[in-house]
């Protein structure tokens, strides 16, 4: 049996209020996050979307992360496109290699039974 251990997440951002005083630049909101300039531009890896009771919701990957991210709140075709509302905490692990990124995604998928990933399902 293959035993695979989730490394610990390089970026975790929250669901925040962004406190504004006066003369300080506004920096847009999607869905409640505005830190996604702490993922890296152009580092490839996979991603973990949770809710309020850290239930988790989707599990992503990408080659470049933080855009796959992104879409994920903008375009009409995401698998989570009417759950946004619901995504409270997102964690983001760097994984250069690609089989490694299939690999821990999958696993993430199946292990901690994502709520919202219909694909690679095993359970």
């Amino acid at each position: 049996m293959i035993k695979i251990e989730m490394p610990k997440p390089d970026v975790v951002i929250r669901q925040r209020e962004q406190k504004i005083k006066e003369g300080d630049a506004i920096i847009p909101s999607i869905y409640g996050f505005i830190d996604f300039h702490e993922i890296p531009r152009d580092k490839g890896g996979f991603f973990m979307f949770f809710n309020k009771e850290n239930e988790l919701l989707f599990v992503g990957k990408a080659r470049k992360i933080r855009q796959r991210v992104k879409k994920h709140f903008e375009d009409n075709v995401s698998p989570i496109k009417d759950h946004r509302n619901e995504v409270h905490k997102i964690e983001v692990f760097i994984v250069e290699d690609q089989m490694e990124r299939e690999i821990y995604e999958t696993f993430a998928i199946n292990h901690f039974r994502a709520k919202y990933n219909t694909e690679k399902v095993f359970f």
